[in-house]
Order: structure tokens, then sequence, then C-alpha cells
């Protein structure tokens, strides 16, 4: 089984740019959207993949993911997903051995930048890049599947 743990966070700033790798767009749909479990199409630049997860638990979950043809998740973006869609340009920045993935949101979400490290073990430690801000892994408004039924310009 497949597991993915991650932590997520805002910016304080935009000072990460300047290791950022110029990032790829991304859009993803979502073809079912339940708490205990989402199943979405990403298209990231010319590739795509079909990704089922399941429940979050603290900052961990199962995930199965797995390559389809483009025109395959174009076709289920176009007639099976649920709108609107995540838009983002996602960012790879390297600090002290990890990446960081730094999702800038556009569509419905535009405004919001978090940052993401994906970890081996839900203790494992890190150091905090200094344009890393307020931890938000426990907060299910952040997560993307939540981003496509309540977006972050709705947010009061």
């Amino acid at each position: 089984m497949a597991l993915e743990i991650e932590r997520k966070f805002l910016l304080v700033d935009d000072s990460w740019r300047a290791g950022s790798d110029g990032g790829t767009a991304i859009s993803q749909g979502y073809l079912a959207n339940r708490p205990d479990c989402s199943v979405r199409v990403r298209v990231k630049g010319t590739a795509a993949w079909l990704t089922v997860k399941g429940g979050t638990e603290g900052i961990a979950r199962t995930e199965f993911e797995y390559p389809v043809p483009l025109e395959d998740a174009q076709a289920m973006l176009a007639g099976l997903a649920e709108r609107p869609f995540i838009e983002k340009v996602r960012h790879e920045v390297s600090f002290a051995g990890n990446v960081w993935e730094i999702d800038e949101f556009g569509g419905d979400n535009a405004g919001l930048t978090v940052a993401e490290i994906e970890l081996t073990d839900a203790g494992q430690q890190f150091a905090r890049p200094p344009w890393l801000g307020k931890e938000v892994s426990d907060d299910p408004r952040y997560l993307n599947a939540a981003l496509v039924r309540h977006p972050f310009s709705n947010w009061k």
C-alpha cells in the first residue's frame, strides 16, 4: 500500500523564488470527492496521472497514482471532472537536502500559495526554510479536494 506523508505550510514572503525551477502548470479535476476517498485526474505539462487518495489521518493518507495517456486525462477533465478545476503552477525548490513543492494557485484560488514537503515518516525532522510560515497540515480547507468546493476567493 502506498502512503503519502506530507506537511503543508503558508509562506511569509516570496524569497523562495530565487531557488525555483521555474514552475510547471498543473490542471486537475476530481472524478470523486469524498472526505474518505478522492479520485483526481491531473495534467502536468505533457504528462498525466490518475490518483486515488484515502482520507487524511494526521499528515498521512493512502495514495495510489497511475500514469494515463494525456488524451484520456484531457477527456476525463472535459467530461467527467467536478468544476472548477484546480489550476496552479508547481515550483520545486531545494533546501537543506529536501525538495519543497510550492504551489501558486490560479483561477478561483488565486492568491493562495502553499509549500509542501513529502516525508518518509511522520516524525521525520527537516530544516525550515526562512520563507516558511504557518503550518496548515491539519486544516482541511487547504486540501486541493476542498479548494474545489470552497475556493480561496470565497474565504472570509
